[in-house]
């Protein structure tokens, strides 16, 4: 017998979280092992429960599903989640897949949609419904993707002139995750030298902590 898909709800509405629950529930291939009220509780929960999907939420109090999507790609660059939302709008979509989600659902879609996406990322694909049709990849008026928050941060620590170790080491990641970030920033800005970042940070105010909209 297969062993059941392991799921993580996370929802600070206890009756959307109940009631989403209970549907999965109803099917054999699917184990929901907790569902928790913010990002917060499942970044200091994820390693014990160790989920194969973790349905997430974006607005919730302490740690918004965003935040919590980036830290625990952070931790586990693998780690499926599949954002479940009211909001349809365009730059929720694509901000959400930018941040590294692997799918977006509205709350409203049909409970075979659910377990399609589930299955669809367990598989190692993408999964959007139909209502949420909008762009992978967010862009900026000039055509740029935009950076999310994680990354402009990252920018302005190399504007800096820190080192990936000393990036790591402030910001409580590993080397191999700065790296990332740094080659994601140089592609999203067209740019290919440390050099070339810092100019651009100076140029759009990074390093005077100003912060900027990409």
């Amino acid at each position: 017998m297969t062993t059941a898909i392991k799921v993580v709800i996370v929802d600070d509405h206890p009756m959307v979280a109940d009631g989403i629950s209970a549907i999965l529930e109803s099917y054999d291939d699917i184990d929901v092992v907790a569902t928790l009220s913010n990002g917060q509780e499942i970044v200091d929960r994820v390693k014990e429960l160790s989920p194969d999907v973790i349905l997430m939420d974006l607005n919730m109090p302490q740690l918004g599903g965003l935040s919590a999507t980036e830290i625990l790609l952070e931790q586990n660059p693998d780690t499926r989640i599949l954002i479940l939302s009211m909001h349809d709008a365009q730059e929720y979509v694509s901000t959400a897949m930018a941040h590294g989600a692997r799918g977006y659902l509205l709350k409203d879609v049909p409970t075979e949609t659910i377990h399609d996406a589930i299955q669809t990322v367990m598989r190692g694909d993408t999964f959007l419904c139909r209502g949420a049709t909008a762009s992978l990849a967010p862009t900026t008026g000039d055509g740029r993707e935009s950076l999310t928050a994680r990354e402009q941060t990252i920018l302005l620590q190399l504007a800096q002139g820190k080192s990936n170790k000393e990036v790591a080491a402030e910001l409580d990641i590993s080397v191999h995750t700065v790296e990332t970030h740094r080659k994601n920033v140089k592609r999203k800005l067209g740019i290919s030298s440390t050099a070339g970042l810092t100019r651009y940070a100076m140029e759009h105010g990074v390093l005077q902590g100003t912060g900027v909209e990409f």
